[in-house]
């Protein structure tokens, strides 16, 4: 049997999940003089988020990171399951998708590095920005052509909206 194409698969997206450094942000963080980490998010990607949420999707975040400003924004953007200090993300993506009774192959999850590998192995769509590593990429059945906090989960949840009919224009 042929193995579908990503674009195939994107018709049966109903969810994303998203990891935020290395995806929604780049891999830079400025620190402050008390220790604060500051990162950047890309307005096109939360627009993007927030178009997905207000059209249906389910989309949730998790991350092993714990800044609660990134928790704040994302929240702002409509997404109610933020998912942070998630050091075992497998455990934390079968809780979700129990809890809400989502099927793996419904799902396109987005991750740049080491930890996001378990989580990719089972949804239906994985995919990863541009500057993910190698192991990621080998994974992917999207590799996008944005890096991350550049646009890259704007650029997957856009083609899966258009793909679906959903999508602003």
């Amino acid at each position: 049997m042929e193995e579908k194409s990503y674009k195939e698969l994107m018709n049966d997206i109903t969810t994303f999940i998203f990891d935020v450094d290395g995806v929604l942000t780049d891999c830079n963080v400025l620190v402050t003089t008390t220790g604060e980490l500051l990162r950047g998010m890309n307005v096109k990607d939360g627009f993007a988020l927030k178009f997905a949420v207000n059209a249906g999707y389910n989309v949730a975040i998790i991350s092993a990171g714990t800044n609660e400003g990134v928790k704040l924004r994302l929240e702002s953007l409509g997404i109610k399951n933020v998912y942070l200090g998630a050091y075992d993300k497998i455990v934390r993506l079968e809780e979700y998708l129990n809890t809400n009774n989502i099927k793996p192959e419904h799902v396109l999850y987005m991750g740049d590095d080491v930890p996001d590998f378990p989580v990719m192995k089972v949804v239906g769509l994985p995919t990863c920005p541009q500057d993910a590593i190698q192991e990621i990429k080998g994974i992917s059945k999207y590799i996008s052509h944005k890096k991350g906090g550049e646009g890259a989960a704007r650029d997957v949840i856009e083609q899966v909206l258009k793909v679906q009919g959903k999508w602003a224009l």
